[in-house]
């Protein structure tokens, strides 16, 4: 369920019309819906209250610092991957015993920076991290708490750019080599193991594949336990899937009931990083139509969104429904492309897609437009990426403003030898 609807012919966010947000912040502009994300979050903490466990907000798919200083308010925490969204966390006030950190590739500095800040776990995901950890932690003389990503080697039948948990994948480490590495850690001074993780991959639509993945995870508990090392956290990723068209997502409550069922006996806080299936549906992009352009068999309308303000079209082919901010369910149809004014050919958001007639200077929405809308938003072609807001009952807050030109070249400088 999420709050948008026509109320009277118009599209409403909550209590508020997408007709004055437009008004304030022109278009295109990202729309968010607080009871969504509220509501979202509070069904996925229910289907997990019989057993221990710690909601760490995957941040990557909506890393605005408002967004999740909603869930901290719900008492969640953050799955980061980045030294930016260790900062984004801590300034969002989420407590760090709340953050876990993964990524295969983090830094030296970026390291550092969570070991300082004495966050809840780091997920290993190679030999050389393990290396680097038990390098900077000895010359901070600081405890680390960790935890070793395994790599499963399950399927998660989802589309190939999003899936983590096969061998051919760059993330995690195969059980034999992370049942080493455990062992490996198990006298060091100040590496503490105290989890165990993985992550499959996301836009999943079956529960076999998590039960798979957690099956196997809980085989390397028992393995660990038995050596003698305290295991406290369960950590299974995230990855369920919502429903863009047609899908038919797993609910919460049937994903909470499979994995309980399989750990209820286990002493451990299972740690769940949930992304998507939180803030997927919680947002719209709104943009308006610029121009229609008809050619022999074909009619594009031209919007004033891109491919740089959501990528997700372009990237991995996906599907949004696309509807207009004044209800037209029953004008006539016509089939047409939506593309924006990047010089790509890749730059559409549809595709031969039936939509009511619009015309130029008309509005329309972009659902399920919440996660990786955003955060994976770009200055291609120098456009300024769009403000965010977010809507409450009857009131509405811009929660990021919409980029300027000064904006684009911050940062950059002429050499004295270019200058004239």
């Amino acid at each position: 369920m999420h709050y948008f609807e026509y109320r009277e012919g118009h599209l409403y966010c909550e209590s508020v019309p997408i007709r004055e947000i437009i008004e304030k912040t022109k278009t295109p502009v990202y729309v968010y819906s607080y009871r969504t994300l509220e509501r979202h979050y509070q069904v996925f903490d229910r289907a997990f209250k019989k057993i221990p466990h710690l909601i760490c907000y995957s941040c990557k798919a909506n890393s605005n610092i408002a967004v999740m200083s909603i869930f901290r308010n719900l008492g969640g925490g953050a799955d980061i991957v980045s030294g930016g969204e260790l900062y984004r966390a801590l300034k969002a006030n989420i407590p760090a015993d709340k953050i876990v950190y993964s990524g295969v590739g983090k830094t030296d500095e970026e390291l550092k920076s969570a070991i300082n800040a004495n966050i809840l776990m780091i997920n290993i995901e190679s030999e050389g991290e393990l290396d680097a950890i038990a390098r900077i932690s000895s010359r901070l003389k600081r405890e680390v708490r960790v935890s070793i990503r395994v790599n499963p080697q399950i399927d998660p039948k989802t589309h190939p750019y999003i899936t983590t948990g096969l061998k051919k994948n760059k993330f995690g480490i195969i059980w034999e080599d992370a049942l080493r590495l455990y062992k490996k850690m198990k006298n060091h001074k100040y590496l503490k193991p105290v989890g165990i993780s993985s992550h499959i991959g996301s836009q999943i639509l079956e529960l076999s594949p998590f039960l798979d993945a957690v099956r196997s995870l809980k085989d390397m508990l028992h393995e660990l336990k038995s050596l003698g090392l305290e295991i406290k956290y369960f950590d299974i990723g995230g990855g369920l899937g919502i429903t863009y068209k047609d899908e038919k997502a797993p609910h919460p409550e049937e994903y909470g009931d499979v994995i309980i069922n399989e750990i209820k006996d286990l002493d451990v806080t299972l740690i769940l990083e949930p992304g998507r299936v939180i803030v997927g549906n919680s947002g719209i992009l709104v943009t308006k139509v610029l121009y229609i352009k008809e050619v022999p068999g074909k009619m594009f309308l031209i919007v004033d969104a891109a491919m740089n303000d959501l990528i997700r079209p372009s990237l991995y082919s996906a599907y949004h429904e696309i509807a207009p901010i004044i209800d037209k369910r029953d004008f006539k149809r016509k089939k047409v492309d939506i593309v924006g004014p990047i010089c790509e050919s890749g730059d559409f958001f549809a595709k031969d897609r039936l939509l009511p007639e619009v015309d130029a200077g008309e509005f329309i929405a972009l659902y399920s437009a919440g996660a990786y809308g955003f955060s994976m938003s770009s200055n291609y072609n120098s456009r300024p990426r769009p403000p965010e807001v977010l809507v409450k009952d009857d009131k509405f807050f811009v929660i990021r403003k919409r980029e300027t030109k000064m904006d684009l070249i911050k940062g950059e400088s002429i050499p004295d030898f270019l200058r004239v």
